[in-house]
């Protein structure tokens, strides 16, 4: 018999009471290289990070993306969201990523990595791809945040699809875009620290 696993459907999602979320008072824009370094200091308390990046989408054919745009990186309490249009914001974002011995936990971090070495010159440590841990647990098919937060937490993860294609270069990024860009990296360390718990039972 198969012991394959698979996460509720959307329409069962869809039933689930809501996940809370990060809301503005616990996210943090980092924009220049002051509010980076403030941020690394923070983000060193932890020995694990939510991880997620945005890159502004691409609508042509042939065309190029020149993400990512944005970073983000979350404790269990609080969201850095980096701005990587600023050298020396992005300077702080490529040491925090290029740094051992703690763990940067996302979804579908392929692309990401890929982006993240053509930008920032890195090579990015640490990485845990969450789908991994689910694959040990009988999960075949790769599974999103909504469908991870669904598993292990029995509640509804809400994505903007405004936000999720907004164009993340902008200058200025607007309260929806960080609440989105946090809560994506947030939840993922959330999961991941639920996964950890659970394999240590």
């Amino acid at each position: 018999m198969s012991t394959d696993k698979f996460p509720p459907d959307n329409d069962a999602i869809a039933l689930l009471p809501l996940f809370h979320r990060l809301d503005m008072d616990c996210i943090s824009l980092v924009s220049n290289g002051e509010q980076a370094q403030h941020a690394a200091t923070k983000l060193q308390a932890a020995t694990a990070w939510g991880f997620d990046t945005e890159s502004k989408p691409t609508f042509r054919v042939g065309e190029v993306s020149t993400g990512p745009h944005v970073l983000q990186l979350a404790t269990m309490d609080h969201a850095w969201v980096f701005q990587l249009h600023d050298p020396d914001c992005r300077a702080v974002a490529a040491q925090l990523l290029a740094q051992e011995g703690i763990v940067k936990a996302g979804f579908g971090l392929g692309d990401d990595k890929k982006r993240i070495r053509s930008k920032l010159g890195i090579e990015p440590q640490g990485i845990v791809e969450i789908n991994t841990l689910f694959r040990q647990l009988g999960y075949r098919k790769e599974l999103g945040v909504k469908a991870a937060v669904a598993v292990m937490f029995n509640q509804r993860f809400i994505k903007s699809k405004k936000a999720s294609t907004s164009n993340w270069a902008l200058p200025n990024l607007n309260e929806n875009q960080l609440i989105y860009a946090a809560n994506d990296a947030y939840a993922a360390i959330r999961v991941y620290a639920a996964l950890q718990a659970l394999s240590n039972e």
